[in-house]
């Protein structure tokens, strides 16, 4: 049995990515209870404070994605009730959300990211869409990758390869945030490194590759079984594998993440890594990249969630 009495998986919630995260959330709670543990699983309601003030959990799993699930504001409800979670605490999910603030961080530490221009819908009509969006590509050149500059799952993102494609891949990303984040687009081997700490520092799990069957790795590409062919360790030279790692812990540590994160990068012809974005509760589903590389780096999931609960818990009595 356990050494924690119950815990709390949350998810769903009201963000685009709730079907991902009601997923991510089974999966977590079903390899939890194969290792003893009392779970209970739980929505983001209004029920949810008045149980938790009924029957505090020993700690909580956050698997809730996008929206309150990674910018900070559920874990703030957690912290005001006491209860220890896993995960950053909410100042650093507020800027790891940020995508351009936290390329902006782990820049000035020197890890390398694409760059980019960041355009609120607003400046976007306001100074004319035709003039703004042609002084993006004379500056960044083309091919460009649009994305909005919060959110997960690669909603609303593109590539843009011609400037005739550009404006429709603005109006995409504009249904999914009121921020665009447009970027140069680093041609590479596109891989996640999925960061640990279970209390002895933040460890970086082997680099998962990503390739798709249509080249880009959208929404479909990364839900549905057989879209996406996944390689846990990447094909990466001893080099550029090592350099994936350094950089997924950096930026682990410069954003001011705990416990767990996933960074995704590009490596280029040279073996270089660039930094694309951070994300604080990776998904957890059965094409998810994090039990993929928990998977190759010989962890089992059911013990590795576990050790992140207890070590989370151990917080609440320091």
């Amino acid at each position: 049995m356990s050494d924690l009495g119950h815990v709390l998986v949350l998810a769903g919630g009201l963000s685009y990515e709730r079907e991902v995260s009601l997923r991510s959330g089974r999966r977590v709670s079903e390899v939890l209870r194969a290792t003893g543990i009392d779970v209970e699983a739980r929505d983001t309601d209004a029920s949810l404070v008045p149980s938790i003030l009924a029957d505090p959990p020993d700690a909580v799993f956050v698997t809730l994605h996008g929206g309150a699930g990674e910018d900070g504001a559920i874990r703030s409800v957690l912290e005001l009730l006491n209860v220890p979670y896993v995960g950053a605490d909410p100042d650093a999910c507020r800027v790891a959300f940020d995508k351009p603030t936290a390329k902006a961080v782990v820049r000035s530490v020197g890890l390398r990211t694409p760059e980019s221009v960041t355009l609120p819908k607003e400046t976007f009509h306001d100074l004319g869409a035709t003039v703004v969006l042609g002084r993006i590509v004379e500056h960044l050149g083309l091919p460009l990758f649009v994305k909005p500059a919060r959110g997960g799952s690669a909603l609303g993102a593109s590539i843009v390869r011609t400037a005739e494609e550009l404006p429709a891949a603005m109006v995409g990303c504009f249904a999914y945030g009121d921020t665009a984040l447009i970027e140069r687009y680093v041609d590479g081997v596109e891989v996640a490194v999925s960061v640990v700490d279970v209390g002895n520092g933040p460890v970086a799990l082997p680099a998962v590759e990503i390739v798709p069957d249509e080249g880009v790795y959208d929404y479909a590409a990364r839900y549905t079984a057989g879209h996406t062919e996944f390689f846990a360790p990447a094909r990466l030279s001893a080099q550029a594998a090592a350099a994936c790692a350094e950089t997924a812990v950096t930026a682990h540590t410069a954003l001011g993440l705990r416990d767990i994160s996933r960074t995704d990068l590009i490596v280029d012809a040279t073996g270089t890594p660039y930094f694309l974005e951070v994300n604080v509760a990776p998904g957890m589903t059965e094409t998810s990249l994090l039990p993929m590389a928990a998977e190759a780096a010989g962890q089992d999931l059911g013990d590795l969630c576990h050790a992140l609960l207890r070590n989370a818990a151990s917080r609440s009595h320091a």
